[in-house]
């Protein structure tokens, strides 16, 4: 019997001999017993019906595993979708994009490409209950190898971005100690004074932490300089967290879901709480909601938006159909395709509320300390005769000055001494000033974020909560990550999922070693500038015309209207048959203008200076950042040559499942998940009893090299029609 599909008991009585009564005309009593028993029929429509239930009863262990309850899955696909990029990605782009006039293109693009494609992505997976290379197996063959794209992304991408996770897992475990650590910089003693280290004099705190203790980073990617054993044991830390979550799959992942999807928003609502307290968060909330509806109609704005809709709903990487292929085969997906996207734009909104109110405190902070510097300055100038006493007013206080009191001192020196101003060396310090300098990524997590905290009160504290909130959110989306990997691979080649896990871990934490040398942050950044941005589109755009033209769409809205009980609204329909796949190529032919107007290269960090310098690739990283494009689309164009010119044999010998009909034996779609030729429940084959029929119909042994084959083509599962007297199909 089929290891995975439901079994269907149907009795053999007098509708289905009808249609074949002059084909057991001739039968003995050997048929009685045959006539009474159990077929074991590979229903597709029903078969998924029970997978729910096989996590908790276990009876049978071939069953394919299932959530355990809605929430579990609903967590599971937040905490795919909602990652790092929403707290240090989008409100980088919502502030550099126009503010709060960003979310105009982004809530656009969420509805015609972001939440539609999510479904499609949730509705093959819970419909075929496959993971990535079973599903676009099953949709068009040719086109299998987007299965196979998806998982070499899914690998690349999670090879670099678990070494974020490192990262953050280094800086909580520097946060139980008060003061932080970066929180001034390191002095170097000698012998005959003590100063401060040059590099970080140059720079500040958080910026040599960084660069200097944290990474240990050499001066180019060419410069290997060996491991960072601090990074190195971190790596593998958060390698061994993955695999124990993931060493049983769902039934493992799922419970860990709890808390890694619920614990970074109460970290976040908290931060947000605290940070409304804090004087100068509402100049930032302010300065991040204002709009500025020119910049909104730049193309470039509405190329970004695109790609964070693309990124921030983990579309293309696997881990959608794979978590979507443990439902329920009456899901409502297309209820949760819209949840989750919005959960997702709400987190990302609450996350820009929080990095914008804790950014506003820090430039609140650093605009008093310049204004305070900047004071002394004006009182030198003024003891030296430079600047007459006449021109600061009477009310003024310099010893004790407000920032409104020094900002009219900047205006009337600046207006009153304008020959000589530049010389005076003097900054507006304005609030403002520090807001605009917009980062992201690292700068935001690991520079701008962690400068803010030393000014907290009881800053260890935040510093591990928000620490641990990057841990939570990067393992959400590793799982996803990693199931994208596990579940395709364990459908397609049935391997255990235990050994699976853990040989993929172990193997990436190996290639991992290569972003844990003191020039791996380099080779992130190229990870993530070239392995997955292009290749993801492609496979996107593969995704929606394989369903829409070769599968078809009317077919597909059939198809989820008997998954789902109802019909899905018109909508999808047009947006997967028309919009979705124009904008897509629009978005496709945008970035790859961009990859190619861009010179390829990375920021490095120079000691002697101190500060960042761009620099070119090397010609071999140049060839390494063209490889990762390549390989990662490579498997599409090889499996559609070698199933376009070379047919690959279907195993549907194992395959096949029997359904009767009227006057039919007709061959049914194929069960990926094996086969066993016994068609009695309970027995095998030799044990079976065979209809003694002479030699016109017999039952063929297991493992048999030939298909069981009727002349005319079509096949049942475990009859062999050749010998039977050629009759018109209409008798049989």
């Amino acid at each position: 019997m089929p290891k995975n599909s439901k079994v269907v008991k149907r009795e053999l009585d007098d509708d289905i001999i009808e249609s074949v009564k002059d084909l057991l005309s001739n039968e003995d009593s050997a048929d009685d017993a045959f006539k009474k028993s159990e077929l074991i029929v590979d229903d597709p429509e029903e078969k998924d019906m029970d997978g729910e239930k096989s996590s908790e009863s276990g009876k049978s262990e071939g069953l394919r595993p299932a959530w355990s309850n809605k929430m579990q899955y609903i967590l599971a696909q937040v905490g795919f979708s909602v990652g790092l990029g929403n707290v240090w990605r989008f409100p980088y782009l919502c502030q550099k994009n126009g503010g709060g006039a960003y979310l105009i293109p982004y809530l656009v693009l969420l509805m015609i490409i972001g939440i539609p494609l999510f479904l499609l992505e949730l509705a093959v997976g819970q419909k075929i209950r496959r993971g990535s290379i079973g599903v676009w197996n099953f949709i068009s063959p040719k086109l299998g190898g987007i299965g196979y794209a998806s998982c070499v992304v899914c690998f690349f991408v999670a090879l670099y971005y678990n070494v974020i996770i490192g990262w953050s897992l280094f800086y909580f475990s520097q946060s139980f100690q008060h003061p932080l650590p970066w929180n001034e910089c390191p002095l170097v003693k000698n012998a005959s004074h003590t100063f401060v280290e040059p590099e970080c004099d140059k720079s500040s705190a958080t910026i040599y932490y960084w660069y200097r203790e944290a990474l240990n980073i050499s001066d180019s990617i060419s410069e290997s300089g060996g491991l960072n054993w601090k990074m190195t044991l971190c790596l593998l830390s958060a390698w061994v967290l993955v695999c124990l979550a993931m060493i049983k799959g769902i039934q493992s992942s799922g419970k860990v879901m709890y808390f890694s999807s619920l614990f970074p928003y109460v970290v976040l609502v908290c931060f947000l709480i605290r940070a409304l307290l804090l004087k100068g968060s509402m100049d930032g909330i302010r300065h991040m909601f204002t709009p500025k509806l020119a910049i909104m109609l730049e193309p470039k704005v509405w190329r970004e938006a695109a790609i964070q809709v693309f990124f921030a709903l983990g579309l293309g990487f696997g881990g959608v159909i794979a978590f979507s292929s443990y439902n329920k085969k009456d899901n409502n997906c297309q209820f949760d395709a819209v949840l989750v996207s919005f959960i997702n734009f709400f987190t990302s909104i609450l996350a820009t509320l929080v990095v914008f109110a804790v950014l506003g405190f820090k430039a609140n902070v650093l605009s008093g300390k310049c204004i305070i510097e900047n004071s002394e300055i004006i009182t030198k100038l003024l003891k030296m005769g430079t600047i007459s006493q006449n021109l600061i007013p009477v009310h003024v206080n310099l010893s004790d000055i407000t920032p409104q009191d020094y900002h009219l001192v900047y205006d009337i020196i600046k207006k009153e001494k304008e020959k000589e101003f530049p010389d005076f060396h003097l900054s507006p310090c304005l609030v403002e000033d520090e807001l605009n300098k917009a980062v992201q990524g690292t700068g935001l997590a690991f520079i701008a974020f962690t400068e803010a905290m030393t000014h907290f009160p009881a800053s260890p504290f935040w510093s591990v909560m928000f620490f641990l909130m990057l841990i939570n959110l990067g393992l959400g989306s590793m799982f996803g990550t990693i199931e994208g990997i596990v579940t395709p691979v364990v459908d397609a080649f049935k391997i255990r999922k235990e050994i699976l896990a853990v040989a993929c871990c172990l193997l990436a934490f190996l290639l991992g070693l290569i972003f844990v040398q003191r020039s791996g942050s380099y080779f992130v950044s190229m990870f993530d500038d070239y392995s997955a941005t292009l290749p993801l589109l492609v496979v996107v755009i593969l995704e929606n015309i394989a369903v829409s033209a070769v599968y078809g769409i009317d077919k597909f809205m059939d198809d989820m209207k008997n998954m789902l009980g109802f019909a899905p609204y018109k909508y999808y329909y047009y947006m997967w048959k028309y919009v979705s796949p124009l904008v897509l190529f629009i978005l496709m032919i945008a970035s790859m203008v961009q990859i190619l107007l861009s010179p390829p290269g990375y920021n490095a960090w120079i000691k002697e200076k101190a500060v960042e310098e761009f620099f070119h690739y090397p010609p071999w990283g140049l060839a390494l950042c063209i490889s990762l494009m390549i390989m990662a689309i490579l498997p599409v164009p090889i499996v559609f040559i070698v199933r376009y010119f070379k047919p690959i044999e279907d195993n549907s010998d194992n395959l096949a499942s029997v359904n009767y009909k009227k006057g039919r034996v007709i061959k049914e779609p194929s069960n990926l998940e094996g086969d066993n030729d016994s068609l009695i429940h309970g027995k095998i084959a030799s044990e079976v009893p065979s209809p003694n029929m002479g030699n016109n119909i017999y039952r063929k042994p297991n493992g048999s090299p030939t298909r069981d084959t009727a002349p005319n083509g079509r096949y049942g599962i475990g009859y062999l029609m050749a010998d039977m007297p050629k009759m018109p199909e209409s008798d049989l």
